[in-house]
């Protein structure tokens, strides 16, 4: 099934129920008010909902209203947790390459993970806020999964048993604010912006046979200005699944329902630069600082700009038939308005 949370009816929104080619919603306050209420009563209530779900796509359902994408904030706009992995190792080896750091082993076998702001995300059609260009504005597209509970020490199998809903984020990064706070030895923290999440958060039934080994085995569209900017396959390179991200959580804690775990940036390998971007028959990339490492790498200085007050990002996942899974992240940056 797939579910969304309105911008009515206070802080947490309002829960619907969204037909699967997204043209309808139903609200079911009677059922939970927020998304959050019914991942704490899941075993319960997601039975309700599909049904509510049946109905929608059946044409049979009650109170069916047409979606808007741009009503919708982030499937939960605030969380518990949301911690983001870097399960595609490539993106962080470049990272390091460009600055002439070696990867350490133990990169391929121990994810990286930072916990983030989760007081307050925003909707995905709402502006990427900063107060300064130079802060180094970059988009990340990635894969996320919001948990069940689990226990402390929970294996990668039980906790991919525990993952109830898939999206897509923009993780918003800014890149000129993370060297200074990595050389404290903490963060990341101010050099992260508030994240957003895809309108629709969707169940692994509904991804068929795109969901194997915990993994989402689908291109994730990326536009830049409304060019074509990435399409690499979150499947492909991804070293640690979603089970594995999820027990790297739980290594040392509970993990609470409602818990958002990310992929990090999604990568795959490539060739040189001249093969990678889009334009030249590559997969492109999903964030910028991958292509500012690949033109360091091949001419020792990054020629591309990070993003511009103006500019507009765009994130989707289609299925193999050609339609929206998620819907879109679309945002333009803007800079934070000035208060009174």
């Amino acid at each position: 099934m797939k579910l969304a949370t309105l911008k009515t009816g206070g802080r947490d929104g309002t829960l619907v129920v969204v037909s699967r080619d997204l043209s309808l919603y139903q609200a079911v306050p009677a059922l939970a008010r927020s998304l959050q209420a019914a991942l704490d009563d899941w075993d319960r209530i997601a039975p309700q909902l599909a049904a509510v779900y049946a109905d929608l796509n059946n044409g049979v359902a009650g109170n069916a209203q047409p979606f808007n994408q741009h009503l919708c904030h982030s499937p939960l706009p605030r969380a518990y947790q949301w911690a983001d992995g870097s399960a595609y190792v490539n993106h962080v080896e470049l990272v390091r390459r460009a600055r002439g750091a070696e990867l350490p082993a133990s990169f391929w076998v121990d994810p990286l993970m930072y916990q983030g702001g989760s007081d307050s995300f925003i909707g995905p059609r709402d502006p990427i806020h900063a107060l300064s260009e130079d802060w180094g504005i970059d988009l990340e597209a990635e894969v996320a999964v919001i948990t069940g509970d689990l226990p402390m020490g929970a294996s990668p199998a039980e906790c991919a048993q525990a993952i109830r809903l898939v999206m897509l984020v923009n993780d918003v990064s800014l890149r000129n604010l993370i060297p200074a706070e990595l050389a404290k030895g903490f963060g990341f923290f101010q050099s992260k912006a508030a994240s957003a999440f895809s309108p629709v958060a969707v169940t692994i039934d509904e991804l068929g046979e795109a969901w194997q080994d915990a993994k989402l085995h689908l291109p994730l569209v990326v536009h830049l200005n409304r060019k074509p900017f990435g399409q690499p396959n979150a499947g492909v390179d991804m070293i640690f699944n979603f089970g594995q991200l999820v027990a790297h959580a739980a290594k040392t804690r509970e993990v609470a329902a409602g818990s958002i775990i990310g992929s990090g940036t999604v990568s795959n390998k490539q060739g040189n630069l001249y093969g990678s971007s889009i334009e030249n028959g590559g997969v492109g990339y999903c964030c910028l600082a991958e292509v500012r490492m690949y033109e360091t790498i091949e001419s020792g200085t990054p020629k591309t700009a990070f993003l511009k007050f103006g500019d507009n990002v765009r994130i989707e996942m289609f299925d193999v038939r050609g339609n929206s899974i998620f819907g879109a992240i679309e945002q333009t940056v803007a800079r934070y308005p000035q208060r009174d």
